[in-house]
Order: structure tokens, then sequence, then C-alpha cells
């Protein structure tokens, strides 16, 4: 077992879309420092990061993955995030315990309107980051081109570090902006330093002095140095450097290869010389460092096939060792995690961030405090965009059904599950069709729970047009006592959303006070299952009349009776199909809103308006109604038409009457 001395460490998140390459960026990182002989790939499904079976299986990162090395005796704790669309609770969840993190992307000017939600993230939780442009020998745009395009889709200055040596279409090396020093890449080995050649030395001058202007924006004392055509020390600017990213001023850039482990040491010479230190982190968050007390953030949460639990905590203050109270709940052992590998540890340390067994009750995103302090803040859970319907493939399975989903939701709280209560179905809710498909792959493979899926029913609803009046009777004879109910009920229609009212104008005790109650069950019970197939609503039952026999009459004959006059008379109130209609609101850049207000109204959606994002620069909403009928797939076809950004959120509004041409297909499909 290693024991724990106090670290100098950096947690460092790598985030960016789906493809950009951030498994392999950490497996090139992970190989450079030497905690790797050997690198591996996406495609052999060997890397540290992705290594379950279900990011193997579809060759994408489906959570957090952690890995630790050293470099110039700091330690680096990457941790790799998934970055689909689908799996953002995990990367949000994740990122408001690391101190700084790099956003990874490709030299495509089209791609990289797919970073505009992680810039929005990181500048509203003023998380430090940098980029790194990955794949650059592909670039097929200039690299101005590419700095222009991220430009526009972060709200702090970008400050490039380097500039690249090219001939023709092929990426040589780079030049450092901050030392003015030619570098040539070589395969397996850092960099070589070489002559600055005549023809970039003007494009260097003009980027490097671009670079002094913008960090002298937060410097007084640079600003007056360039003034003055004095050119400042490079110890000056990269103290500036650290400084204005350590106080997320401003987003620092840089680029290579991850898969030659070009421009890798450049990133990591980046990370320890300028990335915050946990103190700093902490501090920014508004903890008092002075105190004494430990104190832990769970940043996500993991079960093992066999029950156990895992949770990943952020050491924001104190030191953690196995033992500890934190009120009421004593922590498990300690350990950290590379991939699949775990290796004891006694303690952790300020900045660390390590698993911790037998948190039992402890969610992520909770904080944990040993005396005082506060509570940090947490990520809301993202609304779900998508549904299906579940069950077991073995019906005996349904017991243990329940808790292995909430398990699941642990691990993973993009997800939720619903029992609906009007079509009987298990719902389970979350970001899309990929995140659902790694859901249920971990039912299978974690519970041995395989499923049945569907897309979910939509529950429709029934009223009525015009009113009636019902009689109904219930006689039954079989020897000794028989069964008798007679009433006769008034049935008329509400306004929407009015419900359901019940009362009686009984004079005379026609029908016994203690019989009453029956009949509005019996009623009740009806309008679960209206003449056209679903429940009932918006319709007002009054008791009329009726008759009773001293002997043989009791609640449960007149729920009968109250049934029949229901079946009897409903069909002649003209009834009519309802169906859920959501208030949606998509978030969609300027340049995509025309689709979709045409998604919106291609879908029998009324819109109900648009405006611009009021605290995000080139962004619009579309609020509008929609029939949930129309909401299932709605999330993929906004996500192919926007480059995979556009989102949205939804809630119930009111129900509306479905349309004649659709309410046969539904009818139809329904057995009428």
């Amino acid at each position: 077992m290693k024991q724990k001395a106090a670290v100098n460490i950096r947690n460092v998140a790598l985030v960016g879309p789906y493809s950009s390459g951030k498994t392999t960026l950490l497996e090139s990182l992970l190989f450079v420092t030497g905690k790797l002989n050997r690198k591996g790939t996406v495609k052999e499904g060997n890397t540290v990061g992705d290594s379950s079976p279900e990011a193997r299986e579809h060759q994408m990162s489906v959570e957090i993955s952690l890995a630790k090395t050293k470099y110039q005796d700091i330690e680096l704790q990457f941790l790799d995030c998934p970055g689909s669309v689908e799996f953002l609770q995990e990367t949000y969840n994740a990122l408001i315990g690391v101190g700084a993190a790099v956003i990874v992307c490709e030299p495509i000017v089209e791609k990289v309107l797919t970073l505009a939600p992680l810039f929005k993230f990181l500048d509203d939780w003023e998380i430090p980051h940098l980029v790194f442009i990955n794949k650059m020998e592909r670039a097929n745009n200039h690299y101005s081109e590419i700095l222009q395009a991220l430009k526009q889709v972060s709200s702090r200055p970008l400050v490039p570090l380097q500039y690249p040596i090219c001939q023709e279409h092929d990426l040589l090396g780079y030049i450092d902006l901050i030392t003015e020093q030619a570098y040539h890449y070589h395969p397996g080995s850092s960099a070589d330093p070489v002559p600055l050649s005549e023809n970039l030395r003007a494009e260097e001058k003009q980027a490097h002095a671009e670079m002094l202007e913008t960090l002298a924006d937060f410097d007084d004392h640079l600003l007056e140095e360039l003034l003055e055509d004095i050119e400042p020390p490079k110890e000056e600017v990269l103290q500036d450097l650290k400084k204005e990213l350590g106080a997320d001023q401003i987003v620092p850039v840089c680029f290579g290869t991850a898969e030659l482990d070009y421009g890798v040491r450049p990133l990591l010479d980046i990370l320890v010389k300028e990335a915050p230190a946990p103190e700093l982190t902490a501090t920014r968050r508004g903890l008092n460092t002075q105190d004494q007390s430990t104190i832990l953030q769970v940043l996500k949460t993991y079960y093992n096939p066999q029950g156990g639990r895992l949770s990943v905590v952020r050491v924001w203050q104190g030191e953690l060792t196995e033992g500890m109270m934190f009120n009421d709940l004593r922590t498990g052992s300690l350990s950290e995690l590379t991939g699949q590998q775990t290796e004891s540890l006694t303690a952790a340390q300020t900045g660390q961030i390590v698993a911790v067994s037998r948190l039992e009750g402890v969610n992520t995103g909770d904080t944990l405090i040993s005396g005082t302090g506060q509570k940090l803040p947490r990520i809301d859970r993202l609304r779900p965009v998508y549904a299906l319907a579940i069950a077991p493939e073995n019906r005996r399975d349904e017991v243990k059904l329940t808790g292995a989903i909430n398990k699941l939701i642990e691990e993973d709280p993009g997800l939720h599950w619903e029992q609906h209560g009007d079509t009987h179905e298990v719902i389970l809710w979350g970001q899309g069709e990929i995140h659902l498909r790694v859901a249920l792959e971990r039912l299978k493979r974690k519970y041995n729970l395989p499923m049945q899926t569907h897309l979910p029913q939509v529950p429709y609803k029934e009223t009525i047009r015009k009113a009636t009046t019902a009689h109904g009777r219930y006689k039954h004879q079989s020897g000794g006592h028989g069964a008798f109910g007679d009433v006769y009920l008034d049935i008329k229609p509400l306004t929407r959303g009015d419900g359901f009212n019940f009362h009686d104008t009984i004079v005379g005790g026609v029908v016994p006070k203690q019989y009453i109650p029956g009949v509005e069950m019996g009623v009740r019970e009806y309008l679960d299952h209206g003449p056209l197939g679903f429940p009932v609503v918006d319709v007002d039952i009054t008791l009329t009349n009726g008759s009773y026999h001293s002997v043989d009459s009791s609640e449960q004959a007149f729920k009968q009776a109250a049934r029949i006059a229901m079946t009897e008379g409903m069909p002649h109130c003209e009834p009519i199909l309802l169906e859920p209609i959501v208030t949606v609101t998509m978030s969609v850049p300027g340049e995509f809103t025309s689709k979709a207000l045409q998604l919106l109204t291609g879908r029998r959606g009324q819109i109900l308006g648009f405006e611009p994002v009021s605290n995000w620069k080139g962004w619009d909403q579309v609020t509008g109604y929609l029939p949930q009928a129309q909401m299932q797939d709605l999330i993929i076809e906004l996500r192919s038409l926007t480059l995979g950004v556009g989102f949205f959120q939804w809630q119930y509004d009111h129900l509306e009457e479905v349309p004649e041409k659709i309410t046969a297909s539904v009818l139809a499909s329904n057995g009428h």
C-alpha cells in the first residue's frame, strides 16, 4: 500500500467533441511522461481511457477515465471525459472538480461550432481552459481561419502560444511565440530547435505582437512596456500567462498531432507551468484554505458487477484517510484509478482525486465536510430528451429491476426512469439513442437483466362534446341474497383542464347515502378506460335518481350499476381524443434558427416566439407548443440539423383535441 505525502498536483480534464482524439491524446501524455511503455489505440481497444466494455464496443468515451502521471516533479491527474453530447452530464459532473481543462478539437472550421456548449459551460463556471488543436497534419484551413472560428465560440480572448511551420500541406513543426524559437517535430522524440526561416519571420513577429497585446489587456505594466517599445522579459510573459489563465481571463491555444506525439511535450510544459495549483482553485471556489476541515466532493459513482460501490472524490481541502467520519458516515478504503486498474492508498491530500469505497447514500455532486465549511455548488441534472419503454425479457426479473435501475442512475445521473401512471410502462429516459443503448448494455452486463424495448406509448386521453342522461340497473339473483342497484346519471362535458367532478342531487333517500360512494367508485373505474379506450377527463357526473332494495342492495351493486350507466351513456356524448401538448424551448446557434422553426412547424407544432439567448452571444431560443407524439426523435433531428449542438427543454402544458385523420390512425392501432 502506497503512503501519500503532500503533493504538487494539477488536475486536468480532457474535453472535446466525439472523434477529436482525447483518448489518443491521453495515451500520448502517459507515454511521453513514461507512465506507459507502449501506447494503446482506440481501434485495438487497449487504451487506458475508454476501458469499459461499453466504451470499447462503441469505440467512444461513455464515462470519465482517470489516469495519473508525473512530469517535471508535478503530478498530473487527467480525467478523460466523454465527447458525445449524449454524455454531457458525465463530463459536466467531472469538470467542476478540476483545476483546468484542455479542449481538444480538430483543425476543421466547420466543426468548431460543436465546441460552443463546452466553451459556454467552462466560461459560466470560470474553469480555466486552453485549446489543443489535434490532428494538425490534416488541417484543410489556414491556422488563422481556425483561430478566427474559435474566437466566435469563446467569450474569453484567445492567446495562441504557437505558430505552425508547414511545407505545402505537411506540418513540420512550430514556433514558440513566447521564446520565438522554431522547432521541427521528430517521431518518438522531442522537437529539435531550428533557425527561424526568413519567410516566416514577419508572420511570427505579428503573431508574437498580437499575443503580447492580448496579455497587456490584463496587465498595466506589460502595456506600458509595449507602448514604450520595450520587449518584455520571457519570465514576465510566462507569469502573465499563468496569472491570467488561472483567473480564467484568457484561453491559450496550442496544437499538434497526438497520434505521433507532436505537440504533446509543449502541452505538458504549459500545464505544469501555467495551470493553477489546487489551493488557487479552492480559493476561487470560495473555500477558506486556512480551515483544517477536510472537504470532499463526489465527481463520479461506480458500481462493479459484484455490487461494490466506488465514489470518485476531489479532496478540496484537508487530508482524507481511510475510516474518517463525515457526520455519521465512515469512509472505506482509498485507491487511485488508472483506467480499470486500482492502487491502494492510505491517505489523499488537497487536490487529489481518488476513489473511496462504502460511501453509501452519497450521490454524485454531494459535498462531505469533516468539520466546519461550506457545501460546494453542484451540477444541475440535464432534463432527459429521449425515452424507451423497457421490460425484462424474463418476467421473473421484474422484482430486481427497480434496484438495478436506481444503481444505474447513481452511476449516470443523466438517466431518469418512471413508472407511467396511465400507460403502466416502465420508461427509461436519457440524452439520446446511444445513451440509452449503453445504459441497457450495462443492465445486461452488470445485473444480468436483458431488456425488451419499444417506443413509449403516447398517454392519450379522451373527453366528450355533449351531455346525456344514462340509466344503469344491476340485478343479480343466485340463491340467498341477491344484488340490486339502480342509478340515473347526468353526464356533461367540462372546460378543458377542469378534470372530474362528481356530485348528487338525491332527495328522499331513493339512493341511500351509504351507497353513493359506490356509485362514484363505479364512475371512476369506468373513466380509466373510456369508449375510445383511453382515460376520460373533463367530465361532470351527477347522480340524480335511482332505487334500491332493502335486502339485496349494497355498495358493490351500486358500483356495478354506475359502470353500466356510464357504458351506456358515454358513447352518446360524442367522445373525442385528446393528446398531451408540451412546451418546447429549443436553443440553437443563430444560423440554424430558421431550421429550428421549420422543424417545429413540420411536426404539427405551434411557434410561440423566438429571441436571442440573453447570456449566449449568437444563440437563439425558439419556443413553441408540440404534440408529445412528435417528441420521440425530436432530439435526433435537431442535433442533425445543428451539427450536434442544438438542444431543448420541455414540460407538459395542456391537452388538445387530436386532428381527425390522426385520431383514426390512433384508434385503429389501438384496436378500435
